[in-house]
């Protein structure tokens, strides 16, 4: 049976999905602050919205544009800024890099990141393996549901199958 979303949020987990969750008519800061919408204490939310406009200096700069108006890739830096709100100790990631161009890639596992350096875990659901696993400490390969290789992140891009799993292929059962 599954928690009601504001007792997940209670237990320090956010969400980012795969698809933008801004909402475009709402400037960027509405955006960010609405991520502590379960908090009370207005100098917290006033504390975290400085935190974040430091982390993401994106939300300073665009503050009363219309998160519609922004790029995707600033999108997901202001969906990253949004999820810092509640202070969480785990966010989960799914597919963060989708659709975004090499450079912006980068800035968004850069900030993931400085996410974990500050103590949250962050759990990253990334087809693009090779950027999900260089940020990794732990890392999980699954094909068709099935765990097929576990190991720190390097260990994984090490690994000496690898290649065809990025082809397609799968990593060859051990000898009986």
């Amino acid at each position: 049976m599954g928690l009601p979303p504001r007792r997940i949020l209670a237990k320090g987990i956010v969400h980012i999905p795969q698809v933008h969750s801004l909402f475009p008519e709402m400037t960027v800061r509405e955006n960010v602050e609405i991520g502590a919408f379960t908090l009370t204490d207005r100098a917290v939310v006033r504390s975290r919205l400085e935190a974040a406009q430091e982390m993401f200096p994106l939300v300073r700069e665009r503050a009363r544009d219309k998160a519609g108006s922004l790029s995707g890739g600033q999108q997901r830096l202001v969906e990253l800024a949004r999820s810092v709100m509640l202070d969480p100790s785990l966010i989960v990631l799914d597919e963060p890099s989708i659709g975004l161009d090499p450079p912006t890639r980068r800035t968004v596992f850069q900030m993931i990141r400085r996410l974990n350096q500050q103590g949250r875990t962050i759990l990253l659901v990334e087809q693009n393996a090779r950027a999900g696993l260089k940020v990794s400490a732990r890392g999980l390969v699954l094909e068709n549901g099935t765990v097929r290789l576990a190991g720190t992140g390097r260990e994984i891009l090490e690994h000496p199958e690898i290649g065809a799993l990025y082809l397609g292929g799968a990593v060859a059962s051990p000898a009986r």
